[in-house]
């Protein structure tokens, strides 16, 4: 089980959900003084990009992944921007392709003398941050549930699908158990559909990252999430230990409290599948 090759006879798709309520405008409680809605937008554009990269042969971007960006907040749908905007899933190369804008931003790189100056470098930006309304998780999961089960019926023997879920917010239209067990049920020959969860707060507590149990998690929000998330499969587990964290067989792919660098590593290993041919 989720061991299929992922080739452009055999892709699979990433379903991204956005929480884009109101309370994202609020700051990010790591300490940066960011706005949630940027710091999430930003890691999620700076993941497709990576995505893009990767999957950069001589001959252009392979489309061994497809894309789905939806956001939930004073509405439910797609959240990519520019000429891509309203479609629920895209290709990777035309998302390569077809940046809403690019950025100019510094990055520090080495002098040459064992320092770090400045370099501007371009930023591709698909996803743009919003920060408007409630939380309407269970209609998202519902999304996610027909986009995956669309895909599968075209896909049947496809490394399975994952929806990664990034919120800050407990869900505004009843529990999104139901919808969100709907998400899993959904199975390629390979194995069922990975829902994780990703959960960032204006609270300055340290990050609690795959968790195997409930046991640290201090209110019944965070357990409901982690609930609702997928247990790692063992290729992922082995690359989450790689990165310096603590598995086992009941870790989940969720994370509580997430800092910056907690929500690009929870990206990174979330849209860990297997080898590409």
């Amino acid at each position: 089980m989720y061991a299929a090759e992922i080739s452009r006879a055999n892709p699979t798709c990433f379903v991204f959900l956005l929480d884009q309520s109101g309370s994202m405008q609020d700051q990010i409680g790591s300490g940066e003084g960011l706005r949630k809605c940027d710091v999430v937008a930003d890691a999620l554009n700076r993941l497709l990009s990576e995505l893009s990269i990767k999957c950069a042969k001589e001959e252009g971007v392979r489309d061994y992944f497809y894309v789905s960006v939806i956001g939930y907040g004073a509405k439910v749908g797609p959240a990519l921007s520019g000429s891509l905007a309203g479609r629920d899933l895209v290709p990777l190369s035309e998302i390569a392709a077809s940046p809403a804008r690019l950025e100019t931003r510094a990055k520090k790189v080495p002098d040459g003398a064992g320092g770090l100056v400045n370099q501007e470098v371009k930023f591709p930006v698909w996803v743009e941050p919003v920060a408007d309304g409630g939380t309407p998780m269970s209609a998202a999961m519902s999304r996610a549930q027909s986009i995956v089960s669309t895909w599968l019926n075209d896909h049947p023997s496809c490394f399975p699908p994952v929806v990664l879920n990034l919120t800050d917010g407990e869900s505004t239209d009843g529990d999104p158990s139901l919808a969100a067990d709907s998400v899993r049920k959904l199975a390629s020959a390979d194995g069922g559909t990975l829902l994780f969860n990703l959960h960032v707060s204006s609270d300055s507590s340290a990050a609690i990252s795959f968790p195997d149990s409930e046991t640290a998690l201090v209110n019944q929000y965070a357990r409901t999430l982690f609930n609702l998330s997928s247990t790692l499969p063992s290729g992922m587990r082995t690359y989450t230990q790689q990165q310096g964290i603590a598995v086992s067989e009941g870790t989940r792919g969720f994370v509580f409290n997430a800092d910056v660098t907690s929500i690009v590593q929870f990206l990174d290993i979330g849209t860990r599948a297997s080898d590409l041919r």
